[in-house]
């Protein structure tokens, strides 16, 4: 039974007002689970359905950042198993999705948002990657807000992808393999990630009641704190957030 609209504005007020700002994440990461299960759960006929609902919830989540200050965000909106294994029409639903309601809608006048891309995006259909391309380009002049759109991703291919990059790199100096090895540091292979210029993620959340990472942010996870989420994404709610901020802010506190 869900309670009455009042009663979860005070409750989601009470939250917010008990956060410490200096306490909050810099950098919130959300795998955006749960969305055919969602929609299975609300009676709809076609599952995929949810991914509307998902990619529409996108814009809550970022308002609920800014309104905490909360600048940079990554969103896992599909892996790369995801799109190697899922049938063509779901793929291609979620596809357009994204580009009419992630790409189009990041693009608009007024939106503070710079979008950044990490994933293969040779793996998405050409008129997907055209359109997230032109977003990101069309956004670059931003400086308020960074979103990071994770899609054709996989966190052992950026590692391998950033290793490569590094290899290539110090071969067109004239770098010996032997000197690279000797001096190599993480450093070396974290300026060779997909968005080198953003910060590693403080706080990964995931949806749906999965306890796992599912590749998702590997280099970028190794100091963040994780929360997991039993609420599908397209029903992750203000007070689930915020929740999560708590918890991240009690862990921090703590150290």
């Amino acid at each position: 039974m869900r309670a009455p609209q009042g009663l979860y504005r005070i409750y989601a007020d009470r939250l917010r007002r008990r956060l410490d700002p200096a306490l909050l994440p810099r950098h919130v990461a959300v795998a955006m689970d749960g969305n055919r299960r969602w929609a299975r759960a609300q009676g709809f006929a076609d599952p995929g359905v949810g991914h509307r609902y998902g990619a529409e919830h996108l814009e809550d989540l970022l308002a609920w950042c800014l309104a905490l200050g909360i600048d940079h965000v990554t969103v896992y909106v599909a892996s790369a198993d995801n799109l190697a294994k899922r049938v063509g029409g779901e793929i291609a639903h979620l596809m357009a999705m994204v580009e009419s309601v992630v790409a189009e809608r990041l693009r608009r006048p007024g939106s503070p948002w710079r979008l950044h891309l990490a994933g293969r995006l040779d793996a998405l259909p050409d008129s997907t990657a055209h359109a997230l391309t032109a977003a990101a380009e069309d956004t670059a002049d931003r400086t308020g807000a960074h979103l990071t759109v994770a899609i054709g991703y996989d966190g052992q291919t950026e590692i391998a992808d950033a290793v490569r990059s590094l290899l290539e790199h110090e071969a067109a100096r004239g770098t010996a393999l032997a000197d690279l090895a000797a001096r190599v540091s993480a450093a070396d292979i974290d300026a060779h990630r997909y968005t080198p210029d953003l910060p590693a993620a403080d706080l990964i959340i995931r949806t749906s009641g999965e306890r796992r990472l599912s590749s998702f942010l590997l280099w970028q996870s190794a100091r963040a704190e994780l929360y997991f989420c039993d609420v599908y994404w397209p029903g992750f709610r203000h007070v689930d957030f915020l929740r999560a901020l708590r918890d991240y802010a009690r862990r921090r506190r703590g150290r």
